[in-house]
């Protein structure tokens, strides 16, 4: 098969690979759509050693079972792959199950390919009408779906249900889309980049904007660098929530005096549960996070120019889709 290859910082290369080989209890699934997440570029950069070159990145990913007991269903894959026995698990909180696994890190190769393979109750069915290219998206989506749940509830219930999302990449925009949904209706993204808040602006209705000088209860950090998380915590007001999503780096940034004095909380995020996932799988089918047309597609065989575009910050969509079979 034709896959996408991390062979070393700044080097993604398209050629042939192996096949996976069904193993047992596995759906082997021809992957019709894939993103480009944050995460494959820190890998692309060489700055995740969890992530060691040669591997296939990618875990965003929609397509068709063809071998399996669900062989000929349309499906989008949660690439989160928990134990399912320890307390965490039990307690239905699969993210943070120590002896978690997701594809595009060891021993898992990732979805820039033209199959993988996954367990059964890592599916979950795409409805006939539904694009593949948008029920890729599912995976970013639960992730802020996610994020946008624990701020909601760590939320005082005397405070205003207004919000503040810094960076407006998919994990960004998608936060907008999940806080509406769940109730929030006065979001603002702050987005440096001018052309990608003109295209944002086309299609979410939030208040798109290069800085603000307000305060807000809730603020969603989807970059995760020193200068986002200081930005945080000076517009969070008293009392407010600070939910952090973005993994850029790991410096300063956070004024922990004031959290202190001022009884802010600060939730750290990573990924989703298995329910989180189902749940923002149902919003999108149900158009309850908008249209989505906010992606760019490409081919799978010009993934390194796309690697290279978002490096250099050449792309407005906030999200590519790549196709595997282009």
């Amino acid at each position: 098969m034709k896959a996408l290859v991390y062979e070393g910082p700044k080097s993604v290369v398209y050629r042939d690979v192996d096949t996976p080989q069904l193993g047992p209890d596995l759906q082997l699934i021809r992957i019709e759509a894939v993103g480009i997440c944050g995460s494959d570029m820190h890998a692309y950069l060489g700055h995740d050693e969890r992530r060691p070159a040669p591997l296939i990145l990618g875990h965003e990913a929609a397509g068709l079972v063809i071998e399996g007991s669900l062989a000929g269903q349309r499906v989008t894959i949660n690439p989160l792959v928990s134990c399912g026995v320890c307390p965490a698990c039990v307690a239905q909180r699969e993210n943070i199950c120590p002896a978690r696994e997701i594809i595009s890190m060891p021993p898992r190769e990732g979805a820039f390919a033209q199959y993988v393979q996954m367990p059964e109750q890592n599916l979950v069915e795409v409805p006939k009408e539904y694009p593949l290219s948008k029920a890729a998206l599912v995976e970013p989506l639960a992730v802020s779906w996610h994020t946008a749940k624990l701020a909601l509830e760590a939320l005082h219930p005397s405070m205003e249900k207004k919000a503040l999302i810094i960076g407006g990449g998919a994990i960004g925009v998608a936060a907008a889309l999940a806080l509406q949904a769940q109730g929030v209706r006065d979001v603002t993204l702050t987005e440096p980049n001018a052309e990608r808040r003109d295209f944002i602006a086309q299609h979410v209705r939030a208040t798109i904007t290069a800085q603000t000088q307000d305060f807000f209860p809730i603020i969603i950090d989807a970059v995760g660098i020193s200068a986002s998380r200081q930005l945080a915590s000076k517009h969070v007001e008293a009392g407010g929530v600070i939910a952090h999503v973005g993994l850029g780096d790991n410096r300063e940034g956070l004024d922990v005096r004031r959290f202190t004095l001022q009884e802010i909380s600060f939730i750290g995020t990573y990924t989703y549960t298995a329910q989180d996932f189902r749940d923002t799988a149902q919003a999108l089918f149900e158009g309850r996070l908008g249209d989505l047309e906010w992606i760019e597609k490409r081919p799978l065989s010009g993934g390194a120019q796309a690697f290279d575009d978002l490096f250099h910050n050449r792309v407005a969509a906030p999200k590519i889709v790549l196709n595997p079979w282009e």
